[in-house]
């Protein structure tokens, strides 16, 4: 039994123009600015949102000067108002910031807070949810690529930040993406194959996952990283849809595939700690009511095997 996914993935929704030319057009940018408005993310990753994570905070572009700092990145420009987005530095802001990955859900308020995509980007509005992915992902290239891996000379932010040029040799580099593959494995009936990572939570079960290596198409890559995650052959392997994972620079492509439940399950040790397979109507009571199942938590609403898991079940 194949399904499509029910709705697109918390973190692929997106509404502004990010069309290319707007980048280096420097004229329009300057008739734009007075307009912009401008998010701003700390140093951990999180933005300001408020209306209980439904909305961005963000603010005048006039605040931050006649024109986009050098800091800044160009999200995209919506119904003649440009967006932007500007980093903020360790001591610029007061906020504490959480330790290590948060896998329960904040506590949301109507006033402003300060919080990550992860925790966030499920609640987002759809152009908010795409301003703040991209940010996020921008700004996690700019702090690995200040130096040329050319010459190894310094580079400076261009295009407004979606480009470095070196200053020794000139050459420019692009932000870069790493293409990951994530698949829902089930039993073409009523059962999926969830698993547990090494060092996740008690009871957090998600779906398949792996990075496509050199030389490889996405379709083996399912393949070969389901065998070595958990010993299972798996077949009639089809795609889904994809979203971007900025964590730092992922792009997550969606498959569904079928395998034997009655396969052993042989786990890759230090990355696998737990895999079963689970019934749907078991999934179907842990998505509507969270830690009713003893032993099934699942994955979270910002990613796309939430999305997957959700569309599944739908389908049967």
């Amino acid at each position: 039994m194949s399904f499509e996914l029910v709705e697109l993935p918390a973190l692929s929704r997106f509404t502004v123009d990010r069309r290319e030319p707007l980048r280096g057009d420097a004229q329009r940018i300057a008739q734009l600015w007075p307009k912009s408005r401008v998010i701003t993310v700390d140093a951990q990753g999180r933005t300001l949102v408020a209306d209980q994570a439904s909305r961005l905070v963000d603010h005048p572009a006039t605040e931050f000067g006649d024109g986009p700092p050098d800091t800044s990145v160009l999200l995209g420009e919506q119904d003649g108002v440009a967006y932007w987005a500007v980093p903020l530095t360790e001591d610029e802001t007061d906020v504490n910031a959480p330790t290590g990955r948060a896998w329960s859900g904040p506590e949301l308020t109507d006033e402003p807070q300060w919080l990550d995509l992860r925790a966030c980007g499920a609640m987002l509005d759809d152009t908010g949810a795409g301003l703040f992915t991209s940010a996020v992902a921008l700004f996690h290239w700019h702090r690995s690529a200040k130096f040329c891996a050319a010459c190894g000379g310094q580079t400076d932010s261009i295009k407004s930040g979606w480009a470095r040029a070196c200053e020794e040799c000139g050459r420019e580099e692009y932000p870069r993406t790493d293409a990951a593959v994530i698949c829902l494995v089930h039993d073409g009936a009523d059962q999926v194959l969830l698993a547990r990572g090494e060092g996740w939570p008690e009871a957090r079960y998600s779906v398949l996952a792996g990075f496509v290596e050199a030389g490889e198409s996405l379709e083996a890559c399912v393949a070969r990283e389901i065998e070595e995650e958990v010993g299972v052959q798996v077949g009639a392997i089809r795609y889904l849809g994809s979203q971007p994972w900025p964590f730092p620079r992922s792009l997550m492509v969606g498959f569904e595939a079928v395998a034997d439940p009655t396969e052993p399950l042989l786990l890759a040790e230090g990355e696998i700690a737990q895999a079963r397979w689970v019934s749907r109507a078991d999934v179907r009571q842990a998505l509507a009511e969270p830690g009713s199942v003893p032993d099934l938590l699942l994955a979270p609403g910002a990613s796309i095997a939430y999305r997957m898991i959700q569309s599944w079940v739908a389908a049967g």
